[in-house]
């Protein structure tokens, strides 16, 4: 069977091949009532333009790769959707890969998705640090990309931030105003601005209260890492008052073990989590959190990535702080 070409329909229709391909592609030069007569005769004659071929015409792939530590906690999947209602209607698809919170995998995926010619980056990165270097060239080279949710502030690009200063300072707050002061903060790699900034609002609520700064423990963020930490402080024999977590991943394992162990949430240790995972509310008891505007923050990388990859003179990286709240529940709240 014989496809039918532009030149086909250009010979049908008496013009020139540039014609059709500006009829296809709206070009200001081109009057309404032609371009609609060439779209209705291409229609007739079961012709559509070469998507590859379009690509190639305008340099582009139309695929953004988007690559995320995991997929266990449903903060990720939803920050996707949220970028992905922006670019599809761009006409842009997402290719999606997981680092499994490897540095190594991670770079795999970076790589595997710029040589196959994306035209952007959506990363959220793993709890290391070692791919600076990768991401530097990357960024010299013009690759458009942005950040979002677990950064490097040396990187100079576009990035999406929470206000995690000023939600754990709030989260801490919370917690020393229910009546608990002996409060620890386990939280993730020391390398990412959140864990430094979320660190800063603990400690900036014990300054406020005039009390003695908690321990701070560092960890991954994972479930385990939470029930490993527990474990340890029960070993320990070093049982706070309360416990804030830097992700509810850390709150959720820490309070599979305490239970296990026959302490009482809140009674005995109070928890309160970050980023308000789906079984905050439906573990018992229910998970204080603080609440982030996940799809918030994929349409904001979105709409940030499309603006550096139609940008075309000199980019200058933009950032973006977003606001949240804090969701009080049982895991907190003082029995009296």
């Amino acid at each position: 069977m014989k496809h039918t070409t532009i030149k086909d329909v250009a010979k049908k229709m008496g013009v020139s091949v540039s014609t059709i391909s500006r009829a296809f592609n709206d070009k200001y030069d081109i009057k309404k009532e032609t371009r609609d007569r060439i779209l209705k005769m291409a229609k007739e004659m079961g012709y559509s333009p070469n998507p590859i071929a379009r690509k190639l015409t305008q340099k582009r792939s139309y695929n953004i790769g988007f690559v995320v530590p995991e997929f266990v906690n449903s903060f990720f999947p939803e920050v996707i959707i949220g970028a992905q209602e922006v670019l599809l209607e761009e006409g842009y698809q997402v290719l999606i890969m997981q680092s499994d919170l490897s540095w190594e995998t991670e770079r795999k995926n970076v790589k595997t998705l710029v040589d196959n010619m994306v035209d952007g980056l959506i990363v959220s990165l793993t709890s290391e640090e070692k791919n600076n270097t990768y991401y530097k060239e990357l960024i010299s080279s013009k690759m458009p990309i942005v950040f979002f949710n677990r950064v490097v502030d040396e990187l100079s690009a576009s990035k999406v931030l929470f206000d995690d200063f000023k939600w754990s300072f709030f989260a801490t707050e919370h917690l020393i105003v229910q009546g608990f002061i002996d409060i620890i903060h386990i939280t993730g790699t020391k390398s990412l601005s959140l864990t430094k900034n979320r660190i800063n609002g603990f400690e900036a609520a014990h300054r406020k209260h005039k009390l003695k700064v908690g321990e701070v423990i560092y960890t991954g963020f994972t479930t385990e890492d939470g029930e490993r930490i527990a474990e340890s402080l029960i070993e320990r024999e070093v049982l706070p008052k309360a416990i804030f977590a830097a992700n509810d991943a850390l709150a959720i394992g820490a309070m599979h073990v305490f239970k296990k162990n026959g302490y009482q949430i809140p009674g005995d240790i109070a928890i309160v989590g970050f980023s308000e995972s789906r079984l905050a509310e439906h573990i018992s008891p229910p998970l204080t959190s603080v609440k982030q505007p996940t799809h918030d923050i994929g349409r904001a990388a979105a709409q940030l990535l499309l603006d550096q990859i139609n940008t075309t003179g000199v980019f200058i990286p933009q950032s973006m702080v977003l606001n949240g709240r804090l969701n009080i529940r049982e895991s907190s709240v003082k029995v009296i």
